[in-house]
């Protein structure tokens, strides 16, 4: 799932992990509420979340998305690269991932977790 407020953004993101993931299907959501409406409607396994959104910022989002699923791999996107922000990340155990989003700044973060969403469907 791709949650951002630019529909821009999600089309640079999606097209990023397409590349690296071409069968994998993706869904988008504009906002928070929107996500969390995804979420409860179909199953998600990964999430890559906009840190500057209007409503909610992408981090109150992630702690959410955490609580409701403690092993969903999740990723903050943004152009705001500063120390407070990574840390609050890795905090609620989201991975960091700058703007704009390129197939190089995304293998990491999804090489892992399609490792762990393999281990955990085991």
């Amino acid at each position: 799932m791709i949650v951002d407020d630019s529909k821009l953004a999600r089309i640079v993101a999606a097209k990023a992990l397409t590349q690296l993931q071409p069968e994998w299907g993706k869904v988008e959501a504009g906002s928070a509420r929107e996500a969390l409406d995804v979420i409860d409607a179909q199953a998600v396994d990964i999430a890559l979340i906009d840190f500057n959104m209007s409503e909610t910022d992408g981090l109150e989002l992630a702690a959410e998305l955490r609580a409701m699923r403690p092993d969903m791999p999740i990723a903050i996107i943004t152009a705001n690269i500063q120390d407070e922000i990574i840390a609050r990340a890795r905090e609620v155990g989201a991975a960091f991932i700058a703007k704009p989003v390129t197939g190089e700044g995304l293998s990491g973060f999804l090489s892992g977790a399609a490792l762990k969403l393999k281990t955990t469907r085991a």
